[in-house]
């Protein structure tokens, strides 16, 4: 793969070097170190792009992600069976209004309700 990306990038600077230097080469110009700076010019010109080019394509990702799913932690309660000392415990601290008797207690519709 490298051997591949080295000789493009030679070709490109040779076509390169060449397309500048047969621009600017009059009768006159061919003579001294004009030539030799186009030559050069052409070559880091190829260099540059060929290596360019030759990098590795960047891939984008998917333009949509599905969303994440989310589930609700479960809720945990503690109620104690009805009638037990510690059902009787847990709906008198809670409830003010609570009858240990009847197990119900006053809501704030003003209905009784059974403590659960």
């Amino acid at each position: 793969m490298f051997k591949k990306i080295a000789i493009t990038t030679s070709a490109l600077a040779l076509v390169a070097g060449v397309a500048l230097t047969s621009q600017s080469t009059p009768a006159e110009a061919a003579k001294g170190w004009q030539v030799g700076v186009g030559i050069a010019g052409g070559l880091a010109a190829g260099a540059i792009i060929g290596s360019a080019l030759s990098q590795p394509r960047y891939v984008a990702p998917p333009a949509y992600y599905p969303a994440p799913v989310y589930y609700p932690a479960p809720v945990v309660t503690y109620r104690p069976a009805p009638w037990t000392p510690a059902w009787y415990n847990y709906c008198s601290r809670k409830y003010r209004s609570f009858n240990p008797n009847t197990g119900y207690f006053l809501a704030y519709s003003g209905q009784y309700r059974f403590c659960q």
